[in-house]
């Protein structure tokens, strides 16, 4: 395969995943807006809910989303103010603030565990498991590269 090629089907891959992206995002953010949240902040209480029991801090948060949010305070602030996270500083050491996911926000989680999945189905109906695993694997050897 030339190099012209090979550049011109790199760019026709990028943009492809750009349009899906937009596409599927958007899907999610319809889902998520019914529920009262956005993307980011169902990211934030996955995170919670696998995290340690004593918390999370805001730092591992930032480091886990998976998308960047300009500033993770302010989105747990939101959180807080709807019930569905509680912040407090670590007894060990005040700087730290630990973020817990509430009874409400896993009573959300679990709301939204059905819908997600059923989602995530229909986006890739169209595509074989194989094919599906592929790709999977194609991303993430691409991600390993960056």
């Amino acid at each position: 395969m030339g190099t012209a090629n090979r550049t011109r089907i790199s760019r026709d891959v990028y943009l492809e995943l750009v349009r899906a992206h937009d596409r599927f995002s958007a899907e999610f953010t319809s889902l998520f807006r019914e529920h009262g949240i956005s993307s980011p902040q169902y990211n934030v209480l996955r995170i919670l809910a696998g995290g340690p029991e004593e918390g999370t801090s805001c730092h591992a948060i930032r480091e886990r989303l998976l998308t960047r949010v300009p500033d993770v305070t302010r989105l747990v602030d939101r959180m807080v103010a709807s019930g569905i996270v509680h912040r407090e500083r670590d007894p060990d050491d005040r700087r730290i603030v630990r973020v817990r996911i509430t009874p409400a926000g896993r009573r959300l989680l679990r709301r939204l565990a059905r819908p997600v999945d059923d989602l995530h189905a229909r986006q890739f109906a169209r595509i074989p498991v194989r094919d599906l695993a592929a790709l999977r694997d194609a991303l993430r050897s691409l991600q390993e590269q960056a």
